[in-house]
């Protein structure tokens, strides 16, 4: 019986990841958390029955614990709550399925706790991936990557030796504006932006994936997952999401993994890996798959993946700068307060401005984070 506590159980890949517990009978939930929608907690404690449930904001866990006191299951709140739950000592795996840079400290306590990490928080890797993987080595634990494209690379290295790695090849879909060139985004709108052609995912990402940004945060965390410099690692769009990704080998062979855009293959990759599990759900139908095409990414119009690729050149504390500008603007953004080409504008100053730290610690990376945001806060 695998154990798993999962951090972000009410967002898109916890969700997911719920709907793999529910179609396998050998994973038991024994911790979730969320930030404060107490009306889904309630409703996963009671199908899954956790041990513990961590809630971020204080108000939501008091409702919560009210909602649920009938039941034997603990509520905790804030960075506590959540450190509380990445160690519980009766856990295998910590899904890390929070979005943003909350996820950093529980993602290290679930490490020194000797917890195998399903990692599906970029920011983490992003912003502390100097920190992470030699402490993941150090306690001998594994990062197992979530992402489909990181996961797609991890299943084509399997049985594989990183020196006879040439080249990693990370695919995009091109998000919804592909094509569109910059003075076409001028006026697009947050409806526009949310309707993204293959992924059905948390509206953060979406809009990640329509600036390109998530794909830059994705080259940075795939250089600390696979120990791999910028200079051999690729984006290439390939508008059908068939293949998440390749890996290029030093004799020119190219794996690739391909498949239908179902996040919960990753998803159970991680949790059962390296066993392959049965999967419910649609099948590549190469009779009917017409076509697979690549295109070059647009740098010109879509600069996240430039500035990404510049912030992770810079190192140091700069991707802290790039992620946390990044997060403040989609927030922005989601709340209509600024236009799409803005958050471009936000990221590009707030970098301009930083003077990099190298080799940041824990707690200098969070305040770089809160610095940045108040800078950004001061003037948008």
């Amino acid at each position: 019986m695998k154990k798993i506590a999962i951090l972000g159980s009410t967002g898109s890949i916890g969700t997911q990841t719920l709907d793999v517990v529910r179609a396998n009978q050998d994973i038991q939930v024994l911790g979730i958390s969320a930030g404060r929608n107490v009306k889904m907690l309630e409703k996963q404690v009671r199908e899954f029955h956790p041990s513990l449930v961590a809630v971020w904001d204080e108000t939501a866990a008091a409702d919560l614990a009210v909602r649920i006191s009938d039941t034997q299951t603990k509520v905790v709140s804030g960075m506590e709550g959540l450190v509380e739950l990445a160690r519980m000592p009766e856990t295998d795996i910590l899904v890390t399925a929070v979005v943003g840079m909350i996820g950093i400290r529980p993602t290290m306590e679930g490490i020194r706790a000797g917890k195998d990490i399903a990692l599906a928080n970029k920011e983490t890797l992003v912003t502390a991936g100097h920190l992470i993987m030699p402490m993941a080595k150090e306690y001998g634990v594994q990062i197992l990557p979530v992402d489909s494209e990181h996961s797609a690379i991890f299943q084509a290295l399997h049985g594989e030796k990183q020196k006879e790695v040439h080249k990693l090849l990370i695919t995009a879909s091109g998000g919804p504006f592909r094509g569109r060139k910059r003075e076409e985004l001028a006026h697009v709108t947050l409806a526009d932006t949310l309707k993204h052609p293959n992924w059905v995912m948390g509206q953060k990402i979406t809009v990640d994936s329509a600036t390109l940004v998530n794909k830059g945060l994705e080259v940075m965390e795939a250089g600390w997952l696979f120990d791999m410099d910028l200079d051999h690692i690729q984006v290439v769009v390939q508008p059908q999401s068939i293949i998440h990704s390749m890996v290029e080998f030093k004799d020119g062979a190219v794996m690739a993994q391909l498949g239908t855009p179902d996040m919960r293959l990753p998803i159970q990759y991680a949790l059962y890996y390296p066993e392959r599990r049965y999967l419910d759900g649609e099948r590549l139908d190469f009779r009917k798959l017409k076509q697979i095409t690549f295109e070059e990414p647009d740098m010109e119009t879509f600069l996240g993946l430039p500035m990404a690729m510049e912030a992770a050149k810079k190192g140091g504390s700069m991707p802290t700068v790039f992620n946390a500008a990044n997060e403040l603007a989609v927030k922005k953004f989601l709340q209509e307060k600024i236009g799409f080409l803005d958050i471009y504008e936000i990221i590009g100053q707030s970098m301009a401005r930083h003077t990099v730290i190298q080799d940041p610690g824990l707690e200098e990376i969070l305040a770089v984070e809160n610095e940045t945001y108040r800078w950004i806060e001061s003037r948008w």
